[in-house]
């Protein structure tokens, strides 16, 4: 039975309400997406809250919004980040679809659900939480597309077989990859998680690769280590 909650240096995320857990996924959206210069974040399908908060921990002075489709999930996001320093978070109970605002967002981030086939379970909400039916990856581009400012940028994480059909897709809606972090579980495995940031405006994209676990199982590579030190406790 997962732990109910997840200590990090500044705050602790409880989980039991939440169909997805904390995971390696969410962290690494959280210590790699492209904070600087962003005073406005949407993060679609916040979860946990998770990454809305690692991001505040990042840039104390963006104002966040998280939102999320699962209502007892959004009510366990807004519980830990009123137990947090930053308070200043925005919770919102909705879907993407539904969601509107007035001012367009600087950055956007998503750990989005990405099994389009595939077993489902019979946990209505753990099946919500993982497969594209409820957020397909169109009805995630459209939003960003709908919700994100000119100049602003767009990070998502997802399974490295689904990157070229994500980036195809991404490109209809004006949005072009200009950073690829391929993750790697360990030195001698294959890619298995690709982080990519977007733009409105084509530039060539940075390619770099970040492995997660050390030459010792259990450990950290020190290129992962140095990115979640600023969360992880010691």
């Amino acid at each position: 039975m997962p732990n109910p909650f997840f200590r990090f240096k500044q705050f602790t995320i409880y989980q039991d309400k939440c169909a997805m857990k904390v995971g390696t996924d969410g962290v690494l959206l959280g210590v790699t997406a492209d904070v600087t210069q962003a005073a406005s974040i949407l993060d679609i399908g916040t979860g946990t809250g998770l990454i809305a908060l690692m991001l505040a921990q990042r840039n104390s002075k963006a104002h966040i919004d998280a939102i999320e489709i699962d209502g007892a999930a959004a009510r366990q996001a807004q519980e830990n980040v009123n137990s947090s320093p930053f308070t200043h978070i925005r919770v919102i109970a909705t879907s993407l679809q539904a969601y509107t605002t007035q001012q367009p967002y600087q950055l956007i981030v998503s750990n989005p659900p990405y099994f389009v086939d595939g077993l489902k379970t019979p946990n209505a909400q753990r099946t919500m939480a993982r497969h594209t039916d409820s957020l397909s990856f169109e009805e995630l581009l459209q939003g960003v597309d709908r919700l994100l400012h000119e100049e602003g940028k767009f990070w998502v994480i997802l399974p490295h077989d689904q990157m070229t059909h994500f980036c195809s897709t991404a490109t209809h809606y004006r949005l072009h990859c200009y950073k690829k972090i391929h993750v790697y579980p360990r030195a001698d495995k294959g890619a298995k998680r690709i982080i990519m940031g977007f733009t409105r405006t084509f530039t060539p994209c940075i390619e770099e690769d970040l492995i997660i676990e050390g030459d010792q199982r259990h450990t950290l590579s020190p290129a992962f280590a140095k990115l979640t030190h600023p969360f992880y406790l010691d």
